[in-house]
């Protein structure tokens, strides 16, 4: 449908209402964009019948929003040459921004040993309940159960087709800011089908796979293990192009690992998960040498002479992780002491889209400016997960999420803003 002077006219379009399009939308209401109204006409058009569902659920509910060491950890994109780019904006709207942005909207950070940012409350669905609250207060719209279903460029703006409560509408935009999210649980919304909205304007999409997800594994040597925990545990994986290595929880599953360590370490080889060269290596005990528990065996041996040697690892590990690493080593000590150092299993896939945290790949970043700008059609803008950027698991994504929607908050004051009046310092 072509543009018409009945259509409904918007000023700013943006479409997602996940974290980065209500930051985005928050962040632009921090400016005093002109002398008559504080802010143009904003709506946000979200598929979902709520705002910030995803949002809600992160850090298991807890809200894990942000880490103190966004500027020293790294972050993944397709192209390398993207790189100072990405820091460049991390570094403009980083942690500590995030963290005075939360506290104007009066939400309290607390932080963990690794880091972790988190509302005191441990209530993830405050940090959505803060920023819809601020975005409504501002005069923003929140269209909820609203499907953008096209986009077009005409003179001036964008002509937007969404469906909405069994009917299909247009309205005529003068910017539209694609806060889409990317392929990762589709639960929420994004199945991936709303990077289609780029590519009517030329943009590409890099090949997308899941990242922060389980890992299937060969389970011939976990089969006993099913919801056992190692809750301190180093976690390797061996690629073709590298060795990567994390600490933290691992569980075992009936399909392979999950855990803190797995979801962390699926950041840097979700690109070759597919090609089944893999190999996962945990250490069970990082705090001992193999000679250390090749002794520790030897001894008990000879303090328990009639007990089987399937047993002998008690107090050392979890009982059931005993005996699948004694059962593996075929009752050698030398092979169970190197086993519990190096219990290895092959990598034969995730559990994809549906469980995965984020999506790794997107519209390559070369294709905007440094304000996140597309560089083939004005007027066009993009944020969070849709581009071709994520990070490692702990909040890095989020503070993605934050730093992209300020600087495209900080694009739109300046083609707005008529008094040079900045953001608000509360």
């Amino acid at each position: 449908m072509l543009y018409n002077e009945s259509m409904e006219k918007i000023s700013i379009a943006v479409i997602g209402g996940g974290a980065s399009g209500l930051m985005l939308v928050n962040a632009l209401a921090e400016y005093n964009l002109t002398a008559a109204t504080p802010l143009p006409k904003t709506v946000v058009f979200e598929r979902g019948d709520r705002v910030g569902k995803k949002l809600s659920s992160t850090g298991n509910g807890q809200g894990n929003i942000t880490n103190s060491a966004v500027l020293d950890a790294e972050y993944f994109s397709s192209e390398r040459t993207t790189e100072q780019k990405i820091a460049a904006i991390l570094r403009a709207y980083d942690e500590e921004d995030m963290r005075a942005f939360w506290l104007r909207r009066g939400v309290l950070l607390i932080y963990d040993e690794r880091g972790r940012a988190y509302p005191a409350g441990r209530q993830a669905s405050a940090l959505t309940d803060a920023l819809r609250f601020y975005a409504t207060e501002k005069g923003v719209e929140l269209r909820t159960s609203a499907y953008v279903t096209d986009l077009k460029r005409m003179d001036g703006g964008f002509v937007l087709t969404y469906s909405k409560d069994g009917e299909t509408h247009t309205c005529f935009a003068e910017n539209v800011v694609l806060s889409v999210g990317g392929k990762a649980a589709k639960n929420f919304g994004t199945d991936g089908t709303s990077y289609a909205l780029a590519q009517k304007f030329g943009h590409t999409c890099t090949p997308l796979y899941p990242s922060l997800v389980q890992l299937k594994t060969d389970t011939a040597h976990i089969k006993t293990l099913k919801g056992i925990r190692v809750n301190d545990g180093i976690l390797t994986a061996k690629t073709p192009s590298g060795t990567y290595t994390v600490r933290g929880d691992i569980i075992f599953t009936d399909y392979g690992v999950s855990g803190d360590a797995v979801f962390r370490i699926s950041a840097f080889i979700a690109q070759t998960i597919a090609t089944g060269k893999v190999t996962l290596s945990i250490d069970f005990l990082p705090e001992y040498t193999q000679d250390e528990l090749r002794n520790v065996l030897s001894a008990k041996r000879n303090a328990y002479t009639s007990l089987d040697n399937s047993e002998l690892l008690f107090g050392v590990v979890n009982n059931q992780i005993g005996r699948a690493v004694m059962k593996r080593a075929a009752g050698d000590f030398d092979s169970a002491a190197a086993l519990m150092k190096d219990f290895t299993l092959l990598v034969t896939g995730s559990l994809g889209f549906d469980y995965a945290q984020v999506t790794k790949g997107g519209v390559p970043l070369s294709e905007t400016d440094e304000m996140l700008r597309s560089r083939f059609t004005d007027g066009l803008y993009m944020t969070g997960e849709v581009l071709d950027v994520d990070g490692q698991c702990g909040g890095f994504n989020l503070q993605w999420a934050y730093s992209s929607a300020c600087t495209v908050a900080a694009a739109l004051a300046e083609k707005y803003q008529k008094n040079g009046k900045g953001r608000d310092t509360v």
